[in-house]
C-alpha cells in the first residue's frame, strides 16, 4: 500500500524558469558587470564553468560556491530575491496537491539547495501540503543520483521503498534511481515520447489517474 508521495520541486511543482533566471541570467549579468564583458560572452563563459562540474556534483547546486568562485560581490539572498517574480507553480500543481494531501503523506525531495527551496515555497504558499521537505544537497549532503539518498529518505519517514511513489522531471535522478530501489516512480515529461521506456506522465494531473 502506498503511503507517501514524494515530489521533485523545480520543473515538477514549480516552473524551472526561476532557477534559469538566477543561474543563467543573474549570475552572468553580475559577471559581465564585474569584468567588463558583454552579457552574451559572460553567459557563455559561465555555462562552460557549470558544465565543467556537471549536475552529478554537489557543487553544481551550491550558489554560494559559484559566487565565491567568480568573486562576485552579490549575496545569494539578494540574487534569489531579485528574480522571485518568476516563481510560478506548474499547471494543476495546487489542485493536485490539495487532492493528494488528504490521502497521502506528501514530501518534497529536491536537489536544489535549501535557500532555493525555501524561497520557492515562500512565494508559492505550498509548504502547507508537505509533511517533509528535504534538500538532498543541503540536508543530506547528497544528490538524488545516489540510491543512498532515497534509502535515507524512506528511513527518516519510517517507510519501506514499496510504500513510496516519487515524481520528478529528471529521467535518472527522479525515475531510474528510485525505481531501482523499488519505489514506484514517474518521469514527468511534457513531450512524453512513445518510445520512452520509463513510466512517464505528461503533467501533474495525469498522476491522479495512475495512483
Amino acid at each position: 500500500m502506498k503511503k507517501v508521495i514524494s515530489f521533485d520541486l523545480d520543473g515538477t511543482l514549480v516552473d524551472a524558469r526561476y532557477g534559469d533566471m538566477v543561474w543563467n541570467h543573474g549570475i552572468p549579468e553580475e559577471y559581465a558587470k564585474a569584468y567588463g564583458m558583454t552579457f552574451d560572452d559572460a553567459r557563455a563563459y559561465i555555462r562552460t564553468q557549470y558544465e565543467s562540474v556537471g549536475d552529478g556534483d554537489i557543487l553544481w547546486y551550491e550558489i554560494r560556491h559559484w559566487l565565491t568562485r567568480f568573486s562576485l560581490d552579490v549575496a545569494a539572498d539578494e540574487l534569489l530575491a531579485r528574480y522571485e517574480s518568476f516563481i510560478r507553480l506548474m499547471p494543476d500543481a495546487a489542485e493536485v496537491l490539495g487532492y493528494l494531501h488528504d490521502r497521502y503523506t506528501l514530501v518534497i525531495a529536491s536537489n536544489a539547495a535549501r535557500i532555493f527551496v525555501e524561497k520557492e515555497l515562500e512565494c508559492t504558499g505550498i509548504a502547507r501540503f508537505f509533511s517533509y521537505i528535504v534538500s538532498a544537497t543541503t540536508d543530506y549532503g547528497m544528490i538524488k543520483k545516489e540510491e543512498g539518498f532515497f534509502r535515507k529518505l524512506c528511513a527518516d519517514i519510517g517507510i519501506t521503498s514499496g510504500e513510496m511513489v516519487h515524481i520528478g522531471d529528471h529521467p535518472v535522478f527522479d525515475h531510474d534511481v528510485p525505481s531501482g530501489l523499488g519505489i514506484e516512480s514517474y518521469h514527468i515529461n511534457g513531450h512524453c515520447p512513445e518510445t520512452d521506456p520509463r513510466q512517464t506522465i505528461t503533467g501533474l494531473k495525469d498522476l491522479l489517474g495512475v495512483l
